[in-house]
C-alpha cells in the first residue's frame, strides 16, 4: 500500500501534464476536421461551405509572428488571421511565466515527439544522450533559424512590407496551403518526416531539442520566467533521479537553480524526486514551491484567458469572407498563390522580396 501511495506522488505531475496534452490534442485534431470539412465542401457549389474554425490559425507562425511585429510597429491589428496571433502571444506570456511550458503542455508536435521517444525508450531500452561536442552544435541549428526568421521579418521588411505580405493572396490561404502541404506530400516531405520520425526513435524530442526555431524563441523568452526549477541543497541527497529524469538533459543535480533555456517546466525532474520538497518550482529560491497543480492551472488560464479576450474583443475571425475564402480555394493552384507572388508591395506587383522564401 504504501509503495502504491509513493508511485502515486511521483506521477502526480505527470498525469497532469498528461491530461492537458491529450486535452489540447483533441482540440487540435477537431479544429484539422472541422477545416479539412471546410476545404471540401468549400470546393463542391452545390454543398454550402462549413464554419472554418479561426483555431487553425495557431498553426501559421510565422504569420502571426509578422502580425505581432506589425502591430507592435503600427498599433494596427492586421484582420487577416487574426487568432494566430492571439495564440502566439498566449504561448509567448507561458513562457514568461514558465519557460518552455507550452512545448512540453500543450505543443502538439513536442505530444508526438515525446511519445515517439518513449517508444524509442521501450524498443531499445533507452534514449540517447549526444555527446556535448555534437549536441551543442546541433542545438544552435534552431537558433540559426530563429536569427534568420528575426533578421529578415523585424530587420528586413519595413511595416509598408509586412502588410503587403500580410495582405498577399498567398497569405490569405496560408493555412489551405499547409493542409495540402500535408495532404500533399512530395518526395522530400516524406523523407524528411519520415526521418525526423526515426531520431525520435533514438533521441527523445529530436525535433523539440535541435531544429524548432519556435521552441528557440520561447527559450529566449523564457530566460525572463521568475519561476525556475530550485533545488534545495540542504536536503538533497544527490541521487541523481532528476538528472536522469529530465528529458532535456539538464544537469539538475549540479544546479541550485536552472536557467537553461532547455528547460520546460515539464516536472519530470520534480515527480522523479525520491525526497519531498528537495526540487521544486520557484520564483525564488526563499519563497514556496509551486505545486504541479497550480502549474497546470496557470498554463491553461494564460491560454484561455488570452485567446477568451481575443474572441471578445473582436479579434479572433479572420475579415476574409465565406464566398472570399471558396473563390480563393477553388482556384488555388494559380500562381498568385505561391510563397513567392502577390505580397509586393501595390506598386511594385511583380517584384520579389526576401520574404518569398520563409512562410
Amino acid at each position: 500500500m504504501k509503495k502504491n501511495l509513493e508511485r502515486a506522488k511521483i506521477q502526480h505531475g505527470q498525469h497532469l501534464r498528461l491530461a492537458v496534452q491529450v486535452a489540447f490534442v483533441v482540440l487540435c485534431l477537431w479544429i484539422g476536421w472541422e477545416f479539412i470539412r471546410f476545404y471540401h465542401t468549400s470546393l463542391d457549389p452545390a454543398v454550402p461551405p462549413t464554419t472554418r474554425p479561426p483555431g487553425v490559425e495557431g498553426f501559421l507562425p510565422i504569420s502571426a509572428l509578422m502580425s505581432l511585429w506589425y502591430f507592435l510597429q503600427t498599433g494596427i491589428l492586421h484582420p487577416v488571421h487574426p487568432a494566430g496571433m492571439v495564440i502566439l502571444v498566449a504561448i509567448i506570456l507561458m513562457s514568461l511565466v514558465f519557460k518552455k511550458a507550452f512545448c512540453s503542455w500543450m505543443c502538439p508536435v513536442g505530444f508526438l515527439s515525446e511519445n515517439i521517444g518513449e517508444f524509442g525508450k521501450k524498443l531499445f531500452k533507452r534514449n540517447f544522450v549526444l555527446p556535448v561536442w555534437l549536441d551543442i552544435p546541433l542545438r544552435s541549428l534552431k537558433y540559426l533559424m530563429l536569427g534568420f526568421l528575426i533578421m529578415v521579418v523585424f530587420f528586413q521588411m519595413t511595416p509598408e512590407a509586412l502588410r503587403a505580405f500580410l495582405d498577399s493572396p498567398y497569405n490569405k490561404v496560408a493555412d489551405v496551403k499547409m493542409l495540402l502541404f500535408f495532404a500533399r506530400p512530395g518526395a522530400t516531405t516524406i523523407y524528411v518526416l519520415t526521418g525526423l520520425a526515426l531520431l525520435s526513435l533514438f533521441v527523445k524530442n529530436f525535433w523539440c531539442r535541435f531544429l524548432c526555431p519556435y521552441g528557440a524563441l520561447l527559450g529566449v523568452v523564457g530566460l525572463f520566467s521568475p519561476f525556475r526549477v530550485t533545488r534545495n541543497t540542504s536536503i538533497c541527497t544527490d541521487c541523481g533521479k532528476c538528472a536522469k529524469a529530465c528529458p532535456s538533459a539538464i544537469k539538475v543535480d549540479k544546479l541550485k537553480r536552472v536557467w537553461s533555456d532547455e528547460c520546460t517546466t515539464c516536472l519530470e525532474c520534480i515527480d522523479a524526486c525520491p525526497v519531498a520538497k528537495a526540487v521544486e518550482i520557484k520564483a525564488h529560491r526563499k519563497f514556496k514551491g509551486v505545486k504541479p497543480a497550480l502549474v497546470m492551472a496557470i498554463v491553461v488560464l494564460i491560454f484561455l484567458f488570452t485567446t477568451g479576450l481575443g474572441m471578445l474583443t473582436g479579434y479572433w475571425n479572420t475579415s476574409i469572407t465565406p464566398e472570399e475564402y471558396t473563390r480563393r480555394i477553388r482556384e488555388i493552384d494559380k500562381p498568385i498563390y505561391e510563397h513567392n507572388y502577390g505580397y509586393a508591395p501595390p506598386e511594385k506587383p511583380n517584384s520579389h522580396t526576401v520574404t518569398g522564401d520563409i512562410q
